[in-house]
């Protein structure tokens, strides 16, 4: 059905903006470059993207508030120059890197999928991550607009078995994910509290989920609730934190997880 797409919306990004580092770039995994456009599932619409410029293509999104639903999906309204202008400030080192990576925007994604997804990324690699995220949307069915699957809801989710998931290749993670589902069902975590409590207690509060260690506590606030404060460390980053950039003061900086990408660019290119 993706080729039947003929309505388009038309946004204005800014001159530095790259769909393609933003969307293909590990914060979110239900994207894929096809050719020019890059395809993908979100607000359970499937819908193609192209960049041209300073000028975004989508097709597929009828709704009455999809510019405004990918203005603020792709964070187009925040000022990125800025930000790395305050970075630099910080870490002058990271002049180049952040100029290999200043296209790229952090994603206002749904939280629900942004924590689940997390969950399935520990100790994974970013295509089997991707499998296990397509294969979880197909076992649940929930029809996208469009084509394929959205991502499902934790009432969904709550209701599977081990065994199912164990058979989509969520492994040891199984448990982690039925009982994240669970604790949003029940309402012991709320993602509208997540973003306005201090980041320290909204960490805890995640940390409290069975499974959840600081890394994909820190992935969910950066990439799931745009807490742009926070830092998640993988193991290039932890390297870069005990040996060239030690003591930096970017971990407690207000852009934190911008600079963050900045890092991992700059460590993976010496």
């Amino acid at each position: 059905m993706l080729t039947d797409m003929k309505n388009e919306i038309i946004i204005d990004c800014p001159s530095d903006f790259s769909l393609a580092e933003t969307l293909i770039s590990g914060q979110c995994f239900r994207w894929t470059q096809r050719e020019e456009y890059i395809v993908g599932t979100a607000f359970s619409v499937t819908v193609k993207m192209r960049q041209d410029g300073g000028r975004l293509t989508i097709y597929g999104d009828e709704s009455e508030n999809a510019v405004e639903r990918w203005r603020h999906y792709l964070d187009l309204d925040t000022d990125y120059a800025s930000i790395r202008e305050e970075v630099l400030a910080l870490e002058p080192r990271l002049t180049q890197a952040s100029k290999r990576t200043a296209g790229l925007h952090i994603l206002n994604q749904e939280p629900w999928e942004a924590l689940c997804s997390f969950i399935i990324s520990q100790n994974n690699n970013i295509p089997r991550i991707r499998g296990i995220i397509e294969r979880l949307c197909e076992l649940c069915g929930c029809a996208a607009e469009n084509d394929g699957y959205a991502f499902p809801p934790p009432e969904t989710v709550s209701k599977l078995t081990l065994e199912q998931l164990a058979s989509i290749g969520c492994g040891y993670r199984a448990p982690y994910i039925i009982a994240a589902a669970q604790a949003v069902c029940d309402k012991k975590i709320s993602f509208d509290e997540l973003r306005e409590i201090p980041v320290e207690q909204a960490r805890e509060k995640l940390l409290s989920l069975h499974g959840v260690g600081p890394k994909v506590a820190d992935c969910m606030l950066l990439y799931g609730l745009h807490r742009l404060e926070c830092f998640p460390k993988d193991v290039w980053i932890k390297r870069a934190l005990e040996g060239e950039f030690k003591d930096t003061p970017l971990v407690g900086s207000p852009y934190a997880g911008v600079a963050q990408q900045y890092i991992f660019e700059y460590i993976r290119a010496i």
